[in-house]
């Protein structure tokens, strides 16, 4: 059986990966990654036009569109985000959310960013790409309030508990686990996993971060999402082939690709 996999978070537009992009792609395809969703959200209204032209040149790249919370200082210009949001290669809205752990924006503003991100995912029935740290209530609150379940959407780099997650499943929200569950001391996070009924999980490396074992400690990149996706694989007790068929169905669907 042919495996394939979907980096479902990755930020391909950073400057670490310009030197040696076709290798990554090469190295990419090799480990069975079919296709990779690169986030288009970072330093403010920069990072969206890069991923779209990403996604433009390259047919297994697909792109996001947001204002991270990290910079939602960034002007308040919903109609500008909406733009490169509507593109067709553009699949889902964010990341978007709340970080009160960084907390490098102020709390309003990243409450107001957040709003707005959700309510032009409703309007264009794209699903929301959601970070949340130290803010899963308050992330909670808002996407019951605003009907988010609408279109529904992802926890990237999941944090919280399986319990969190079951409240998610509820408002048709799925979550997705970087490399840090394949760290050696990282027991408590695996059996968060294993609590998580596969159908609600996506991976992801949020690459250039979190590289897997036994890439810890390197710069991350989408061909070690097969690691990830590997050690889900365990944890559920599946096969490999299995397990990254299930995922992979649940990724194409999410993001319509």
């Amino acid at each position: 059986m042919t495996i394939e996999i979907i980096d479902s978070h990755a930020h391909l537009d950073f400057e670490e990966f310009e030197a040696d992009f076709n290798d990554i792609l090469a190295r990419a395809k090799d480990a069975g990654v079919v296709s990779m969703i690169t986030i288009g959200s970072s330093d403010g209204f920069e990072s969206a036009p890069k991923a779209i032209a990403l996604a433009e040149k390259y047919s297994n790249i697909w792109a996001s569109a947001g204002i991270h919370p990290h910079a939602a200082a960034t002007e308040f210009n919903p109609t500008k985000l909406k733009e490169f949001c509507t593109h067709p290669r553009v699949v889902a809205i964010g990341e978007t959310g709340l970080d009160f752990f960084r907390d490098w924006s102020p709390k309003e503003d990243q409450e107001r960013w957040f709003r707005a991100q959700i309510e032009i995912a409703k309007e264009l029935k794209k699903p929301l790409i959601i970070h949340s740290r130290n803010a899963g209530a308050e992330c909670f609150s808002i996407l019951s309030e605003t009907k988010a379940m609408e279109v529904g959407g992802v926890f990237h780099c999941y944090s919280e508990d399986a319990e969190f997650a079951k409240k998610l499943r509820d408002i048709n929200f799925l979550v997705s686990f970087p490399g840090t569950i394949t760290f050696k001391k990282n027991d408590a996070l695996r059996e968060i996993v294993k609590a998580i009924p596969i159908e609600q999980i996506m991976v992801e490396t949020d690459a250039p971060y979190m590289s897997p074992e036994p890439f810890r400690g390197k710069r991350c990149e989408s061909a070690f999402v097969a690691e990830t996706a590997k050690m889900v694989a365990k944890v559920k007790g599946m096969e490999f082939a299995e397990c990254a068929k299930i995922l992979t169905a649940t990724t194409r669907g999410f993001f319509k690709i």
